[in-house]
């Protein structure tokens, strides 16, 4: 395996061998771990490591981008002659007066010094733990999955970072029946930490959770469906936030002309009581690392600032092309992939009403405990989102369970409809997709209240 230290150089300027205003090598390393859990057994497990190196050039709007499983000198000088036989242009200056900068971070129990048994046992002890919930279950699914990265970056601007970044993540997926009606549950947790992560929270603990909503919809009302308040709670995440608003942020939709948020920094595009950020510092959590994956530092970014737009999400490319700072936000799935920007964890800030004082001045609507998938529309802001745990309100309170609830708006609408943020905030983990990359993410915001949305629902008469 290479040492990029001694031969960052020599590859990069042999890249640049037919110009280009920017090269760039990404070096990694992964080793993973993958359990899963399924019809009452073990049914896979995976362990390996992943090697390979990325060389891009950037050339006006041009990304010229190989990749390569071969980390050896002669390997990298190969995919070096890719990228220039893509180029023609007039060079450059360059820098590779390297200050080396190493990132390690830190867990209390690294998940790699503990064994494969033991890791089993968490995904099998879920799934029976869910299963023993109650006899309406009828499938569960749980996995258990880490992993832990070691990366060197280093460009023709003189940066030489290398850092290395853990990944925890498990999950419960339960489906429950009776009567021909169908349910699911699902539960996760995870983040940038190691085998700590079940001391705080116990995979029983999440099987439960999952376990218990599945059951709580087979036996909630069809849902009405109309123009109502809605309240999402705090502990539901800022899932309709990453996917509806965030997106549209992300600036190679700006500079794409795809986001309906192009062209409006410094207006105000939500209610001033709306602060969101996203910061990819935040200890422990799922999005965070020290640099993003060009190697810039990652920071705390405020993207609407009591509800003045003031900053979209940058890699390098669109922060030169946009002429604005990078944010810290290009990120790659792997060495295959080339970055762009993404979210790290992202968040509504939390305002200062109290979640029950939310609930109780709210008449009648519905209450998200938890969101599920949905689909949006980045160029317009359109979305449609179900609801994997919903009540209704009456007078103030939680009433029954429904079931089959999705909310159906337009993000930019949304924003401006916010009457409520509490002082609480919950942060939801998953996997973000764009451009075929899987990113992994934070989400999250306090209880608030939308004045009004349309609630999509199956009851009838």
């Amino acid at each position: 395996m290479i040492d990029l230290s001694k031969h960052a150089e020599a590859i990069l300027m042999r890249a640049l061998t037919n110009g280009g205003a920017f090269a760039e090598i990404y070096f990694e390393e992964t080793a993973v771990t993958l359990i899963r859990f399924e019809d009452g057994k073990v049914e896979r497990i995976n362990s390996g490591t992943d090697a390979g190196a990325g060389i891009r050039i950037l050339t006006g709007d041009q990304t010229c981008y190989a990749h390569t499983n071969d980390v050896s000198l002669d390997g990298l000088l190969a995919a070096a002659d890719t990228v220039a036989g893509a180029v023609s242009d007039s060079r450059a200056s360059y820098s590779f007066d390297y200050r080396p900068a190493r990132y390690e971070m830190n867990v209390q129990k690294p998940a790699q010094s503990v064994s494969t048994t033991e890791k089993a046992h968490l995904v099998t002890l879920a799934g029976q733990t869910a299963r023993a919930h109650d006899p309406r279950m009828v499938q569960v699914a749980a996995m258990y999955t880490d992993s832990i990265r070691h990366a060197v970056i280093a460009n023709s601007e003189g940066r030489y970072v290398e850092f290395v970044r853990p990944q925890t993540l498990f999950m419960v997926h339960a489906v429950a029946a009776q009567q021909g009606i169908i349910q699911t549950g699902y539960h996760s947790i995870g983040g940038t930490v190691g085998f700590e992560l079940f001391d705080a929270t116990l995979p029983e603990t999440v099987a439960l959770k999952a376990a218990r909503q599945a059951c709580l919809m087979l036996d909630a009302s069809p849902a009405p469906a109309g123009r109502m308040p809605v309240v999402i709670a705090g502990e539901a995440g800022g899932t309709m936030i990453h996917e509806a608003v965030g997106h549209g942020l992300e600036a190679d939709h700006i500079d794409k002309a795809m986001s309906k948020f192009c062209g409006r920094l410094g207006e105000m595009i939500a209610a001033p009581e709306v602060t969101v950020i996203d910061d990819g510092t935040l200890p422990g959590l799922r999005g965070s690392s020290p640099v993003d994956g060009e190697g810039t530092p990652t920071q705390r970014t405020v993207l609407i600032d009591n509800g003045r737009l003031v900053c979209y999400l940058n890699d390098l490319r669109t922060a030169r092309k946009l002429g604005m700072p990078p944010t810290g936000n290009g990120r790659r799935e792997s060495f295959q992939d080339k970055p762009i920007p993404r979210m790290t964890n992202t968040f509504i800030a939390p305002g200062m009403a109290a979640p029950d004082d939310i609930l109780a001045s709210t008449e009648h609507g519905l209450f998200v405990r938890q969101m599920g998938g949905g689909q949006v529309n980045p160029l317009n802001g359109e979305f449609v989102f179900g609801v994997s745990e919903g009540y209704l309100i009456r007078n103030g309170k939680i009433a029954e369970p429904v079931r089959g609830a999705s909310l159906i708006g337009n993000g930019p609408d949304v924003l401006l409809n916010i009457d409520a943020v509490g002082n609480d905030l919950g942060f939801v983990v998953g996997t973000c997709g764009k451009d075929g990359q899987g990113a992994p993410v934070t989400s999250g915001q306090p209880t608030i209240r939308i004045r009004e949305l349309t609630v999509g629902g199956t009851q009838t008469g």
